[in-house]
Formats: C-alpha cells, structure tokens, sequence
C-alpha cells in the first residue's frame, strides 16, 4: 500500500513538472488564460495538435515513473502497486476526459496508450532490474 502510494506522489510530482515545462515549450494561444481550469476549458478549442504534446507526455511519463517506483519499492517488485498506480493515473484521466473539452483523438489516445501500458512498462523494466541481496 505504501508503495502504492509513494509511486502515486512520484507520479503526479513528474506529471506536474512536465505541464508546468509544457507551457513554456508550447505556450499556449495568445490570450488565453490556463491558469484556472474555467480559463483552461475556454482555451482548449484554440490548442493545436502541439499543444497536446507536452499533456500526453505528462499523463505517460508520470504514470511511468510512479508505477517504477511503486514496483521498486513493493516486496518482491511485485506488479500490484505498478498496475495500481496505472489504475489511479487512468481514473485520473478518465474524470479529465468528462471534464475538459479536448479533441477525441488526444483523449483516445492518452486513455488508450498513457496509462495501462506505462504500468506494464514500468513493471516490466522494474522486473528485471536487480534486487538486493538479502
């Protein structure tokens, strides 16, 4: 459980980092405001297909790195806190999907390739890294 949640918190810290780096990389449409997610809703009809880059790399680096760390720190490397942590990142991305008006494309994608198969990335490559000895 403790796994679960320390790969949550490293998870949501990456997602973060990278959204914050996505509007200087992309900044958004000339002005509007993101600051507010009723700002955010406003603009998200004037975003472009680069503007979705830096979300997308967010929801899949961040599920990514939480699920490694989940699984790096779970007894036995064991896959459940990296599929848990893949299962809280897609709710997650699920209730922005109803809440925020994005293209279907972007949101079949981030549902489909974001979440569920950075879990297993992360599980496999946490997987095969060495553990300790006891």
């Amino acid at each position: 459980m403790l796994a679960t949640v320390a790969g949550f918190v490293a998870g949501s810290v990456v997602n973060m980092g990278l959204i914050m780096l996505g509007g200087v990389v992309v900044p958004p449409p000339a002005g509007t405001d993101t600051s507010t997610m009723e700002g955010l809703q406003a603009a998200l009809p004037l975003f472009g297909p680069q503007h979705f880059l830096f979300p997308f790399l967010a929801h899949a680096l961040g599920t990514l790195a939480g699920a490694l760390v989940a699984t790096w720190l779970a007894p036995g490397r064991s896959a459940g806190p990296a599929w848990a942590v893949g299962v809280l990142f897609l709710l997650g991305g699920t209730a922005n999907a109803f809440i925020l008006p994005a293209p279907a494309w972007f949101i079949a994608a981030d549902l489909l390739l974001a979440y569920l198969p950075m879990a297993w990335l992360a599980q496999r490559l946490a997987g095969r890294a060495p553990t300790a000895a006891p």
